[in-house]
């Protein structure tokens, strides 16, 4: 969506204050121990709070309040009763949710407890990856160059990143123009972050995987080549400088 008045950039606010809070309060909160199933019906409860609906749920069905993936899954893993997370787990918690009619989006990978499968560098990098693309995104900046940013930050670290999984526009609905917002630079793709539109960008850094599979439960995806993915998301709004970062409250930077 495009921002074009108060009112609208408040609803943003709103909704994407809801998922952050959900997010950082979801990642605080997780331990050894714990069922993945538990921990999302912790966040539905967050959500439920800030009187937001679960956005995979809503548009697509989706067995659970939020993604929950661990180790090897990438992404959009079912939370359930037999996945029980351990010391040393990558995790990755990713929340959207409508508010009002406004749609936000973020996401957070972490290191539960001590780092003791050595995870914690590739969370790192997605980090800082995620933080050096949202500050070059302005209005006119080519949606390829930020990919291009993405994918050589990632090179540079010893990182690939992930082809088939994208960022993607946002507030009206969960996915909306500019499309899709690649981790590479896709130079088929000549569109131009536009001002005051409402994007989530996230990265998609793995270890060895250049793209993902989907399992038989028909969510949860994995990586091509095996090994391990980091994924950050902020929604944010696009300006002429410094972008807003709707979902600042997540606190993944911290």
């Amino acid at each position: 969506m495009s921002i074009t008045k108060e009112s609208e950039l408040a609803g943003m606010k709103k909704a994407s204050e809801a998922v952050g809070c959900t997010l950082k309060e979801m990642s605080k909160y997780a331990q050894p121990g714990m069922t993945t199933k538990h921990l999302d019906e912790y966040g539905a409860k967050i959500l439920a709070d800030f009187g937001a609906k679960s956005a995979p749920h809503l548009t697509y069905g989706f067995p659970g309040w939020t993604c929950i993936s661990v180790n090897n899954e990438f992404c959009h893993g079912i939370p359930s009763d037999n996945t029980i997370l351990e010391e040393g787990d990558l995790i990755n918690i990713d929340v959207s949710a409508e508010l009002d009619g406004f749609w936000s989006d973020n996401g957070n990978s972490f290191v539960l407890g001590k780092d003791i499968h050595q995870h914690q560098k590739l969370v790192e990098a997605s980090k800082q990856i995620l933080h050096k693309a949202i500050f070059n995104i302005k209005g006119g900046v080519r949606i390829a160059d930020i990919g291009h940013l993405i994918e050589t930050e990632a090179k540079k670290r010893g990182y690939k990143v992930i082809r088939n999984l994208t960022g993607h526009g946002i507030g009206r609905s969960l996915h909306e123009e500019p499309g899709e917002i690649a981790n590479y630079r896709d130079r088929y793709n000549q569109t131009r972050f536009k001002k005051n539109s409402v994007i989530a960008i996230e990265t998609f850094i793995a270890t060895t995987s250049t793209y993902t599979e989907t399992l038989k439960d028909g969510w949860t995806m994995v990586g091509n080549k095996g090994g391990f993915m980091a994924q950050h998301e902020h929604t944010i709004v696009v300006t002429d400088g410094k972008p807003i970062i709707l979902t600042e409250q997540n606190e993944i930077w911290n």
